[in-house]
Order: structure tokens, then sequence, then C-alpha cells
């Protein structure tokens, strides 16, 4: 709850609780529904990360290179692996409750207002930025897509693609909640899958040929890297979905999910970005379907399959944002739970993402931006701290090195990349006009 304390939100649906706040838990979309399965979790996790990132891969091996591309994504791959496992298995560190969302683990760990203000801002931050990118890809795919097939549309705005794709957002964002959206996600999770492979790939080396660009452009691949693996930000709003009892622990099938959306993820991932880095070289655009023209049909029909999958995956991202802001509505504003604040504020953000999205359709610049400054930290060093905090690992035991040395990695990220992204967004910029 927006800077609310900790409380065990199952106990309070079943017993009545603390009055209002129990009631408000059974219409957030977070805590309505807690009647998914394993495989809700797998295709949600799925969903939230074969995502607009992976049609970046190409371009950042194109940045880094091909043996420290490679390893860079391996390595986050690894790490993210990892921090998600601490993430499942924090959601009921304490016995008898259910930390539903990233900033009520973060309140336990560091304290009631601390924590909330340590997690809550990255946080929105990466749901909001994911948002955004997702409304830039859903827009270029779609006009890709009539570009191919309709040759006579050429001349159509980018930004008014953007806009089809933000009206169809404002529908589905009255979606209730997470289990509402199993069917969304789950068509979004195949379209992912079928829509990044469906390619027909036929001077490698870095892009950059000063010493000052190669440093910016392995920046900015970070960052680009560090934003494909986003699902961190909704682990714990997915895992509250869960029903959990002491005999069953939600972690278990939660954990389940994860593992096979992370076997797909490193089957996606890698054959993308190394085929489309084989494929175009260096000239790879920053994202893999820009560059693609034939055959037109197939990859018109890819460029489809991403627009519908952005489609879903944003409402994965947006539902935690829905409901915290629904949250703040009702708590501190003291508006009324109904569908007409439902409308009014979901409608709301949809409509200022989707202006953003318009203004600046960066879309190498914002992938390396963004996930070096916030995406690196609540996927890669935030849940590691927690556990060190929470769980005080013995000097030296595994984990206690596993999670400093993805610390260690992930400020490092944090603190470099975005300096990569700015400058790529400044580079578009230059020849960009707005609403083109």
């Amino acid at each position: 709850m927006a800077n609310g304390a900790i409380v065990d939100r199952d106990h309070q649906a079943q017993t009545g609780g603390t009055g209002q706040e129990a009631d408000l838990n059974k219409w957030l979309p977070v805590t309505a529904s807690r009647k998914a399965k394993w495989w809700y979790s797998a295709f949600h996790n799925v969903t939230a990360m074969v995502g607009a990132g992976i049609l970046g891969l190409p371009f950042a091996i194109s940045q880094l290179g091909w043996i420290l591309g490679i390893v860079s994504i391996l390595g986050s791959w690894l790490i993210t692996f990892y921090s998600l496992w601490q993430l499942v298995e924090l959601h009921e560190a304490v016995p008898g409750k259910r930390f539903d969302r990233y900033h009520e683990l973060g309140q336990h760990a560091f304290g009631e207002k601390l924590g909330y203000w340590i997690v809550v801002p990255q946080q929105a931050c990466v749901q909001a930025a994911t948002t955004i990118v997702y409304s830039v890809t859903g827009g270029k795919s779609l006009k890709k897509f009539f570009d191919l097939l309709v040759p006579s549309a050429n001349g159509v705005r980018q930004t008014y693609f953007i806009l089809i794709f933000s009206c169809l957002q404002l529908v589905i964002s009255q979606t209730p909640n997470f289990n509402s959206l199993k069917g969304i996600s789950l068509l979004a999770a195949v379209m992912s899958i079928w829509g990044s492979h469906n390619h027909n790939l036929i001077t490698y080396g870095v892009r950059s040929h000063s010493t000052g660009g190669q440093i910016f452009d392995a920046l900015n691949a970070l960052g680009t890297i560090a934003f494909a693996f986003a699902a961190h930000s909704v682990a714990l709003e997915i895992q509250a979905t869960i029903p959990s009892s002491s005999q069953k622990p939600s972690k278990k099938p939660m954990w389940r999910g994860c593992l096979w959306a992370y076997i797909i993820v490193a089957f996606c991932y890698l054959s993308v970005s190394i085929s489309g880095f084989w494929a175009f070289g260096n000239a790879v655009d920053d994202d893999i379907l820009v560059s693609l023209e034939k055959p037109r049909l197939l990859i018109a029909i890819a460029n489809l399959m991403v627009f519908f999958h952005v489609l879903g995956s944003y409402q994965v991202f947006a539902m935690p944002l829905f409901d915290l802001l629904e949250s703040f509505l009702v708590l501190k504003l003291h508006f009324t739970p109904g569908r007409a604040l439902r409308l009014i504020g979901r409608s709301t953000y949809v409509a200022l993402a989707g202006f953003i999205a318009m203004c600046i359709p960066f879309f190498g610049g914002l992938l390396g931006f963004f996930g070096g400054l916030v995406f690196a930290s609540t996927s890669f060093f935030l849940p590691c701290i927690i556990w060190l905090v929470i769980q005080k690992p013995k000097i030296w035991s595994f984990h206690w090195v596993a999670s400093w040395v993805s610390i260690i990695l992930g400020v490092m990220i944090a603190v470099f990349a975005p300096i990569g992204g700015l400058r790529q967004i400044i580079v578009s910029a230059k020849t960009y006009k707005i609403f083109s």
C-alpha cells in the first residue's frame, strides 16, 4: 500500500482484516485474485522479458563486438536468474506474511519509510519506461507491417501508429486484475517467441571507429542488455496472484514457472542476437525488425506478432503501476473504488505514456538510458542487497559472494550505461522532427 505498513493480505482477505484496507485489496489489480497456476507465472515472465528488449540485442552486439556482446548477455542472464530466485524466496520470508509488492519487501528490509522511497521510485520508473518504450515499439512495428504490405501507406507518420497503439491500450487497461490478463499474456508470450524467430536472416566488429564512440556505444549496449531483463520489477506482483499455504508455499509453483521462462528467454535472446548480428553485422538497426525487408510477407507477419506481443506485455508492467496509482487515490485522496476511478486514472496514465512516446521515439537510446538508470537496480543488485539485509548470509559463503558480485556489476551498469544511452538519444535527436 502507498506508504502503508506491511500486512498479511491473505489473512485480511479471509478475516476482514482492517476493514477498508481488506476491501481495497479485493479490488486492487495485484491482490484481487489469487488463483494463478504455475504456468501463469511462466507466460507472465516470458511476456515481461521477451519484449522490446530482445529487438535491440543484435544492435548491442554491434556496439560491443562478438565476444564481449555474447559474454554480457550470458552474464546478465546468469545474474538476473539468481536475483529472481532471491525475490521468489523472499516473497514469504516472514511466516504468515506475503510481500505482494516490491516496495513491501523493501519496507521489511530497510524500514517502512526508507524502504518505500528506495523501491517505489525505481520500480515505478522501470514500469513507466517500459510502457513508453513498448508504445514506441508497437507503433514502429505496426508502421513497418503496413509499409511492407501497403506501400501507399509509407507516408503515414509513425506518430499515428503510436496513437493507434495507445488507443488500444485505453481499452485493454480496463482489465480488472492480473489474472484477468492471463489470456492476453499467453497470447503475448506466444507472439514474442513466434515473432522473434520468423526471420530469414542470412564487416563485423564494433560500429564506431573512434575510441570515444566505442566507449559510449559500449555503455549504451550494457544498458540495452539490462533493459532486456525487466521481469524483476513485476515478479512479486506476479507471485502474489498464486495461492499459498504452509503446506504449499507459492514459491514452488512460481519458481517452476520462472525456470521455464528463463529457459525460453535464453533460447530467444541468444538466437535472435547472434543471428541478427550475423546477418547485418555492424549495420544492424537498433530494432532488428527495421533491418529486415525480405521476404516481405514473412517480415510483415513478424512485425505484426511483435505488435501483438507488446500490446499484451504493456499491461503486465502497467498493472502494478495501476495498483500503486489506485492505492494512492483511494487511501490518500479518498476516492471511492469503482469503475469510474479505474477508467479515469488508467486512461490518464495511458494517454500520458503515449504522448511521451510520440515525442521521443528513440528506441535504441531509450533502451540504453532506462536500462542502465533503473533496470540495473531492480533486476541486478537491489534483490541482492535486500537478501543480504534479511537473510544475513555468512561472509564468504556462496550467497554472500554471489550477491556482492551482482551488486558491484549492477551498480557499475547503473552508473555508466545511462551516459551511453543519453548520448544515443542526443545523436538521434539531431535528425528528428517532433511528431514525425
